[in-house]
């Protein structure tokens, strides 16, 4: 549940900037208590000493809506005062109740904050191939291609390879979906297509970075299955392959390489949505903390570390599954923050997102000024899980439209009927909303030949439980404009050595060039 994920992490304490480090640091993502800011002089490229590690954490699809409506959510959770301040309380009937505001994000406190433009070569609403590889490079280049022009023929060097060649840096690549898709991708593959899998693969296994953790590989046969296999050649070039939890906690600086797969698989074969993560099992921070264990060495390492999730939550406009995985991500960073206080003088950590997905908004038409972002907490199951374990049976059995919506009672919080108080209480509006997704999503439908309206209502999403997910966002007061990508511009936080470079308005290209500079690569 949401509550149980989120309850250790608003009990905690502040988490301080690098350079204002405490001996009592916190263990949590959440921030109790803003830092003030440091920003500097944005035309700085250089630092006066050079990090020896340094971690980019990419949310993908996390723009400022998404670590917001995060930060939102979490204030709105902890502030008992939170729906008795609304705009459409009278004012005498607050009796004096005043919102507290967000609980923030520990990056969103980082000591710098800049902003940078993700256009790409042929799109204002970029992918993740392209954003990755202007990250990784410093070159623009077409939606859907990894580290080569736009002819498909100029490999572009990405700064990972630039340390691990120039620098004998230890590289890490993390990712909460496959590790060769295209953010992970981006740090070691140079192909003319993101779904170029197999080869992708093929480069991960030759690039000789020492640690990938994550989700599985795509493809790991090939297109047509009959390739050999990825895994099998990652160990034939060294890697230790582990794909149990178990395993993986034995990993240790002593392995040279390692190739770690998460042993929980959900859909597509990447990592489970936070919100459907059970106890005990690893999240992205405990990939992080393997990776700093594997890695950390005398001479440097880079790690990346991608929440893939957040992205993929918000292609479904499921706006409780993009909250957790977003906290996710926060919870990784803090894994950084906690090895930064360690090595202070010697680390940056970088926070970004490739580009917005979803078009996320905080505030919907039919709630006005008001937000209730704690009905959030009744959704207890990803649209992803929920397709799998729960409307896929529904078709197969034929079950009615009022028992499906008992489960989405249960898992959603969302009522047929109830108290004239109960927020979550279903209007003949929604109902009737709900209905026609449902007998629609019991048919043998063909997203390819919807109507307008059709896509407009459902993207390429089944009908039910997308319709759940935006009727819960609404009443929440939260919606979403696209089931694919904007041309939002993304935040970049920036802590420890080096951080004031990271300050002001630009590029993407400019994260790679401003790191080159800074590690003095060639």
């Amino acid at each position: 549940m949401m509550k149980r994920f989120l309850a250790g992490l608003l009990a905690s304490a502040t988490v301080l900037g690098l350079t204002a480090c405490s001996s009592q640091g916190a263990q949590s993502a959440v921030q109790a208590q803003p830092t003030a800011a440091a920003m500097t002089d944005t035309a700085v490229y250089g630092a006066a000493k050079a990090p020896k590690y340094v971690f980019l954490f990419i949310g993908d699809g996390m723009s400022y809506p998404q670590f917001q409506a995060a930060a939102d959510y979490l204030g709105a959770v902890a502030d008992p005062d939170y729906t008795q301040a609304e705009p459409s309380v009278a004012v005498a009937d607050r009796k004096g109740a005043v919102l507290n505001g967000p609980k923030t994000l520990n990056f969103m406190n980082f000591d710098v904050a800049g902003s940078a433009i993700t256009y790409d070569s042929c799109s204002f609403a970029p992918d993740s191939a392209s954003t990755a590889t202007s990250i990784a490079t410093g070159h623009k280049t077409y939606s859907g291609m990894i580290n080569v022009d736009e002819t498909g023929t100029k490999r572009f060097e990405t700064i990972a390879e630039k340390l691990h060649e120039q620098k004998d840096w230890e590289i890490g690549v993390i990712s909460s979906v496959n590790l060769n898709h295209a953010t992970p991708a981006a740090f070691y593959a140079h192909q003319a297509s993101r779904n170029n899998y197999y080869e992708i693969g093929q480069e991960l296994v030759e690039s000789g970075f020492e640690y990938f953790a994550g989700g599985a590989l795509l493809k790991p046969t090939g297109a047509n299955g009959d390739q050999e296999n990825l895994y099998d050649l990652a160990k034939e070039a060294g890697y230790k392959v582990v794909t149990t939890q178990s395993e993986a906690a034995k990993v240790s600086a002593a392995d040279d390489k390692v190739l770690l797969v998460d042993e929980h698989l959900a859909d597509s074969d990447a990592m489970a949505y936070e919100l459907d993560r059970e106890a005990g099992q690893w999240a992205l921070a405990d990939y992080v903390e393997k990776g700093i264990e594997v890695l950390n060495n005398s001479k440097g390492f880079f790690m990346m570390c991608e929440g893939g999730k957040i992205d993929w939550a918000c292609h479904a406009n499921d706006a409780g599954s993009t909250v957790a995985d977003t906290v996710a991500l926060a919870d990784a960073v803090q894994a950084a923050v906690d090895f930064a206080k360690e090595h202070p003088e010697e680390t940056l950590i970088l926070v970004t997102g490739d580009h917005e997905t979803g078009g996320l908004t905080i505030g919907y038409a039919g709630t006005d000024y008001d937000t209730y972002l704690t009905n959030l907490t009744s959704q207890t199951i990803s649209y992803a899980k929920f397709d799998e374990e729960y409307v896929a049976k529904y078709k197969a059995n034929k079950t009615p439209f009022t028992e499906a919506m008992k489960d989405v009672e249960k898992l959603f919080g969302l009522k047929m009927s109830g108290a004239a108080d109960d927020r979550l209480v279903l209007t003949n509006y929604e109902i009737q909303r709900l209905k026609a997704a449902y007998d629609l999503s019991m048919t043998d439908y063909d997203s390819d030949s919807y109507t307008q309206e059709q896509y407009v209502l459902y993207g390429t999403y089944n009908p039910f439980s997308v319709t759940v997910t935006h009727i819960l966002n609404n009443k929440s007061g939260i919606d979403f404009t696209s089931y694919s990508h904007t041309g939002l511009p993304v935040a970049v936080f920036a802590n420890g050595v080096g951080a004031e470079s990271f300050g002001g308005y630009y590029d993407n290209t400019q994260i790679f060039t401003k790191l080159s500079t800074m590690l003095g690569l060639q």
